[in-house]
């Protein structure tokens, strides 16, 4: 099959031919139908500190993607062939105190597709039977597609409360902009979008932002004081991975309130954790991934209800043999989700 692969610690991936995979007896093989690119991706194409101390090589990427059940494992109910189905995309080991709690998906033996295992940037993915979600009908296959990055904005919500706060969200990347429109679903008094790039302003306003913040031209934490008379905001997300916005966040949020951690940085950050975190009594909360599998039941049933709209999130749809020219628009930041046609 072909595959896209980091090959070498540099810029970059390549097309290859590469064997298909066969399924465990646990296992399915997924006929990949559309894919899209998450912050992950970028940071392993790009090969920055993050990537280098997480991926061994050869690794073919991608994690977000949806398709249809071809081959199953000896284990797997067959009759699930021939299903349309979206993948989580965290496999857990089910042995750990994490998988045997109830949080698998901070897994002690942890692997992800696309970064520990091979991905789905190709023609076929496997994945354990149990990470396959079918997709429900109301949802066209270019949405499931990006089902799995809209599960982290779900998680980190519903992990918070934005009921009744002034929420901030720093960065307007897919994810947070997806966290826009569910805090503003969920009651919050108001929705302050921060990014230096106008076009994803611009998104953040259609996905249901009060106000938005250009952070090159503008400071946000003075222009957030203002907007909630001194206080700062009750929930702040910071979603970009930046080192500067990180610490806009910490000094964003009021007293008593939460930052949520959920962008990736590519260093060590240093905090003033004195002053922005302890004297503030504030709550950190990292998130990563999704809630196995109660974040997907919410999601499903947000999809069912019809409240919640997607279609400003996906700006640009290409196809899977046009990844570095995707990758270098999700790197300008000038789109939103980028939805990408199969090999």
């Amino acid at each position: 099959m072909k595959a896209f692969a980091k090959l070498r610690p540099e810029i970059g991936v390549n097309l290859i031919d590469a064997e298909r995979p066969k399924p465990g007896p646990f296992d399915v093989i997924v006929k990949v139908k559309a894919a899209s690119i998450c912050g992950t991706d970028l940071h392993i194409y790009k090969w920055d500190d993050w990537a280098q101390s997480h991926v061994k090589l050869p690794r073919v990427i991608g994690h977000e993607f949806a398709g249809e059940i071809v081959e199953t494992g000896a284990e797997v109910d067959q009759s699930i062939n021939g299903s349309l189905i979206v993948a989580e995309s965290h496999i857990s080991c089910g042995r750990c105190y994490q998988c045997r709690t109830g949080n698998s998906h901070i897994c002690e033996n942890l692997a992800i597709l696309g970064v520990d295992v091979d991905g789905a940037f190709a023609e076929y993915a496997k994945i354990p039977a149990q990470n396959a979600w079918p997709i429900p009908k109301e949802v066209p296959l270019e949405t499931a597609s990006i089902l799995e990055p809209l599960g982290n904005a779900v998680h980190v919500i519903y992990a918070t409360e934005s009921t009744g706060n002034h929420v901030s969200v720093y960065g307007c990347g897919p994810v947070g902009l997806s966290a826009i429109s569910l805090a503003t679903m969920a009651g919050a008094v108001g929705v302050t979008a921060i990014d230096i790039n106008d076009y994803r302003l611009q998104l953040a306003k259609k996905m249901g932002a009060t106000h938005v913040i250009n952070s090159a031209r503008e400071d946000p934490v003075m222009e957030i004081h203002q907007e909630t008379d001194g206080h700062g905001s009750g929930l702040v997300l910071e979603m970009s991975g930046n080192e500067h916005a990180i610490k806009q966040a910490f000094r964003t949020v009021r007293n008593g309130g939460t930052v949520v951690l959920f962008g990736i940085p590519a260093k060590d950050v240093l905090l003033n954790i004195a002053d922005d975190v302890i004297f503030k009594e504030a709550h950190v909360l990292g998130i990563v991934g999704r809630e196995m599998f109660r974040t997907w039941y919410r999601l499903e049933s947000l999809l069912k209800s019809h409240k919640l709209n997607l279609d400003p999130l996906i700006t640009h749809r290409m196809h899977l043999n046009q990844l570095d020219e995707a990758m270098k628009l999700v790197g300008s930041g000038n789109c939103g989700k980028i939805v990408l046609s199969p090999l």
